[in-house]
């Protein structure tokens, strides 16, 4: 069996990243893991999350550990592994050798609408909790290392054109695109994060990417999310420029 093609999907939260990777499970030659460093993030930063125990007692809480599963063998053998990576879970202390046999991209949305989506779900926010900083730097380093930019696509784009967008990213991963990416039967998945009933109740429901939200008008934001937002908006930005 040859070695998978890895995909590590770097994204912030509140934005359409379950999505995707329901997208890219609907493949027959794909499997999927769900943020594997997630109660690694926990346990060393002691982090108040919704269904923490749980997520604490569903992964190993060592990065090493996560670091070395995801560069082994891809789950059922799968010819394509897609790995949905929230990137403020990779602290500063946590490895990132075992990514450079990935191929890595970068999924992006506006600084200000992941703010008034997540304040919703978590009643304080920091610039830290949204990850855009720590994007960046994934980004900037994934760039050095290949000596180009790597790929980058912004939500609000797969959700106006889902065939299109997904097309150009497949072509950009280096694997053909399918339409069986396009759709999915609704419900939970045995792949999903044991967080997913705190999280992914429209998710669970859909069986496709809905439309784009209306963004004709900014989100309303209190002053402390709004320093946020535009501390988050040159990070944003940056990447935004290679957008695909």
């Amino acid at each position: 069996m040859s070695a998978p093609v890895r995909l590590c999907m770097w994204s912030g939260p509140r934005n359409i990243s379950t999505a995707m990777m329901r997208s890219f499970e609907n493949r027959p030659d794909c499997a999927v893991s769900d943020e594997p460093f997630y109660a690694a993030y926990l346990a060393e930063t002691g982090l108040d999350h919704p269904m923490r125990s749980e997520i604490l007692t569903s992964q190993p809480t060592d990065w090493r550990v996560v670091a070395t599963a995801l560069a082994g063998p891809a789950p059922g053998d799968a010819a394509v592994w897609y790995q949905k990576h929230m990137t403020h879970h990779m602290l500063d202390g946590f490895g990132l050798d075992w990514a450079d046999g990935a191929v890595n991209a970068f999924l992006i949305r506006d600084p200000a609408r992941v703010l008034a989506s997540y304040v919703v779900k978590r009643g304080e926010v920091t610039l830290a909790d949204i990850g855009v900083e720590r994007q960046r730097e994934l980004f900037e380093r994934e760039a050095d290392r290949l000596g180009a930019p790597p790929p980058v696509v912004e939500g609000r784009d797969v959700l106006s054109d889902p065939a299109g967008t997904l097309g150009r990213l497949c072509a950009a991963l280096g694997i053909a695109f399918d339409a069986a990416m396009l759709a999915w039967p609704a419900g939970p998945r045995a792949s999903d994060g044991v967080w997913a009933p705190a999280w992914y109740d429209a998710v669970e429901r859909s069986t496709g990417f809905g439309p784009p939200p209306d963004e004709t008008t900014p989100p309303a934001l209190s002053d402390d999310l709004r320093r946020i937002a535009e501390a988050a908006r040159p990070h944003y930005e940056r990447l935004a420029a290679f957008r695909l």
